[in-house]
């Protein structure tokens, strides 16, 4: 059984997760169990739990403590045996401090924490969800698109404040809006400007033609902008240089992969995936 907490008015929330009794109220004309009696030898889950009020956070302490519910406007003690999993977007730690969560009640909660890190913390899951996305929304739209060269960097280096909900809508944003069959790097920018939010890395246009393209200075001479830039542009330098420092780090230990991702900062399962992102065997 599970119910969203933020999704029911703070009028109803308690009612709908302990029941209530005829009459306990306006328009309570007939008794109704609530949501821990229907999860009773099973498991509730109770998602964005920070959003509960203080008076319903007492009484789920209560049915945390007592294994019992009592119906809004009723006193029979009914048992109930519910395993509970919370979910919540929010620092629960920092609520208490500011005395908008019980701190008993987030003890009580918390005995097997689980912690997602953002999508930004594990950018090796990318490319798997692009790969789950593309599938599904192909197979949605009757499409079927795939990514350029080169997108799978952009996608990888945006920060993604809106985690993994923000990746799957700019996925299928691309396939129902894409014109070809390819998705180009364009057509990911051009998606990005909904969310005006810096990347790592500030990626650069192309110049239109008749632009004067920068140059630089070498020998004291100026000279037009180098080939292997213009090709490789911001994010393939960049790319260059990590897979340089990460080859470099792989000598340095006798390609012992555990020790090379703590000299590099990252896990082995990041560094396995940049070494094969970069072919590095």
């Amino acid at each position: 059984v599970q119910i969203n907490c933020a999704a029911i008015p703070e009028t109803l929330l308690e009612s709908q997760l302990f029941g209530h009794e005829k009459g306990a109220f306006t328009g309570a004309h007939i008794s109704r169990p609530g949501k821990f009696e229907a999860a009773d030898g099973g498991t509730i889950f109770l998602d964005e739990i920070g959003e509960i009020s203080p008076a319903v956070q007492v009484k789920l302490l209560r049915v945390l403590q007592e294994r019992s519910v009592e119906r809004l406007g009723g006193q029979r003690v009914i048992p109930v045996d519910v395993r509970i999993v919370a979910a919540t977007n929010k620092n629960l730690e920092e609520m208490i401090r500011r005395n908008l969560f019980r701190e008993d009640l987030y003890y009580r909660l918390n005995v097997v924490p689980l912690v997602l890190p953002p999508l930004r913390a594990r950018r090796e899951d990318i490319p798997l969800l692009l790969d789950h996305f593309l599938e599904r929304f192909n197979r949605d739209n009757g499409r079927t698109v795939e990514l350029s060269s080169g997108v799978l960097d952009l996608l990888i280096d945006y920060e993604w404040p809106g985690n993994v909900r923000e990746l799957e809508n700019m996925v299928e944003r691309l396939v129902v809006m894409a014109r070809e069959d390819r998705i180009t790097g364009e057509d990911v920018r051009r998606a990005m400007t909904l969310y005006p939010r810096p990347s790592r890395i500030e990626t650069s246009r192309e110049p239109s033609e008749g632009t004067p393209r920068p140059s630089v200075e070498r020998d004291g001479e100026i000279h037009g902008e180098e080939p292997e830039v213009r090709a490789r542009g911001l994010l393939g330098a960049v790319s260059s240089l990590e897979r340089e420092q990460i080859e470099s780090v792989l000598k340095r230990y006798g390609y012992v992969k555990t020790r090379a991702a703590r000299a590099l900062g990252v896990t082995p399962r990041q560094l396995r995936y940049r070494m094969i992102k970069y072919g590095i065997p």
